[in-house]
């Protein structure tokens, strides 16, 4: 059950075809756990894929054309909500969506947009497909977990652009970053309850998830990346932090790198401070809200590039003054911050954390999303309203993420010994496309 900003819940199955039509369902529920549908959307239209991306280094960049999209509404109160959205907020071809006081039809399809009546009522719904112009398959091989079979299987992943955490933005944003990737239908993570669940779902039938039980916020210990993360303006990094429960105290590690892969190192930060005790998410429900006090940074530059920004940064704005080297640790403390990597000291961050276990019963923790402009959730009205990929708990890892745990690099090999991840070849692009790609 995905949360977009908003907050939004729904879930995504997307079907490509090899003459480049897709068809794409889009539902979405009342509640985080997605077991209560409001509305379904059923989009039809073309995608090309067209070049490797200049600016978010992996992905390959593409155009994509909508030909229909329509709404099946799976109660009146949902009825009711969306058509005076549109009624207040879109222009004259759809004022008259629907009248009020239309009575409920199950399983009536109503059209949003179509291009051979010219009709477009989507924009009061924050509705666009700019995903589809950031495109990014990955594979890799997850081990078998029964204690009688060795080796491993197949899985295929789709990343697709984000979305913006800004409503107004969305509708013209185009995507640097990803959202959490789709799981290819045929070739996917085990097990997967929701994958057979949102597999068989139309717009007439929405996918509703197993009931997950609520855990409480317990943020002690240590938690990593699983994966090498991409964040909007096409920053690559891994976090690792430690929670102290008993003083409400925490450090945070974060690595940067130059590449999709997290080979590559840039620089390294270290910060520490405390945190306040959670309560409920009044936005969110299933999220706990916090705020975080940055009080204490080190920075450690990796290479020469890095190396030469801070040391031709404005005297006393970061750390001594042209005493930067690579791979050496500085406080930057004393100079309350670092200007040139955008870090100021003592900072306070409004937090939404959510904690969950996956069907491995390992435990997550979710951390809010970014501001997609780059900016700090550094008063409560900017207080994330999603979430970021998962972190796993250290405790929890398996073999899978012992190189993780360390922090080197993340680069997963193949069962040749190869990197699984690399710029998406046309060829395996060709075949994707006779797959189904499903959302999780």
């Amino acid at each position: 059950c995905e949360v977009r900003p908003g907050p939004e819940f729904l879930t995504r199955s997307y079907l490509f075809y090899a003459n480049r039509l897709f068809k794409a369902y889009q539902f979405y529920y009342w509640d985080p756990s997605c077991r209560d549908p409001s509305y379904s959307l059923v989009i039809k239209g073309k995608l090309r894929l067209r070049q490797a991306s200049w600016i978010t280094r992996g992905a390959t960049e593409a155009d994509y054309h909508l030909h229909k999209v329509g709404i099946v509404f799976h109660s009146q109160k949902a009825m009711r909500e969306v058509a005076s959205w549109i009624n207040q907020t879109s222009g004259e071809g759809c004022s008259g969506f629907l009248p009020p006081g239309r009575t409920w039809a199950p399983g009536a399809l109503y059209e949003l947009l179509s291009t051979k009546s010219e009709r477009d009522c989507t924009a009061a719904l924050g509705f666009a497909m700019h995903e589809l112009s950031l495109v990014r398959v990955e594979q890799h091989y997850q081990p078998l977990l029964q204690p009688q079979q060795s080796g491993s299987r197949l899985v295929e992943e789709l990343y697709l652009g984000d979305i913006h955490t800004e409503w107004l933005e969305r509708l013209h944003y185009r995507p640097t970053g990803y959202q959490r990737p789709m799981q290819s239908a045929v070739h996917h993570v085990h097990p997967c309850p929701a994958c057979g669940i949102i597999y068989r779902a139309d717009e007439h039938h929405p996918p509703i998830l197993p009931a997950t039980a609520q855990l409480p916020m317990r943020l002690s210990g240590s938690w990593v990346s699983t994966h090498c993360e991409l964040r909007p303006a096409v920053l690559f990094l891994t976090r690792y932090f430690i929670f102290h429960g008993n003083n409400h105290t925490w450090e945070g590690y974060y690595y940067h790198y130059s590449d999709p892969l997290c080979k590559q190192p840039t620089f390294t930060i270290y910060a520490s401070g405390h945190y306040t005790q959670g309560i409920p998410s009044s936005k969110v429900r299933g999220g706990t809200e916090l705020a975080f006090k940055v009080t204490q940074a080190r920075v450690t530059p990796m290479d020469q590039v890095t190396v030469m920004m801070l040391n031709s940064s404005e005297p006393g704005s970061c750390g001594l003054t042209s005493s930067w080297s690579a791979g050496v640790e500085q406080d930057i403390t004393p100079t309350n911050g670092c200007l040139a990597l955008g870090i100021k000291l003592p900072h306070t961050e409004y937090e939404l954390f959510k904690t969950e276990h996956d069907t491995n019963d390992r435990s997550l923790l979710y951390i809010g999303e970014r501001p997609t402009d780059g900016s700090s959730p550094d008063s409560p009205s900017k207080r994330p309203t999603s979430y970021q990929a998962p972190l796993i708990q250290c405790a929890g890892a398996p073999e899978e993420f012992s190189n993780y745990v360390s922090l080197k690099h993340l680069g997963r090999k193949d069962s040749n010994g190869n990197e699984a991840l690399k710029p998406l070849p046309v060829a395996l692009l060709l075949f994707i496309a006779l797959l189904c790609l499903r959302w999780d």
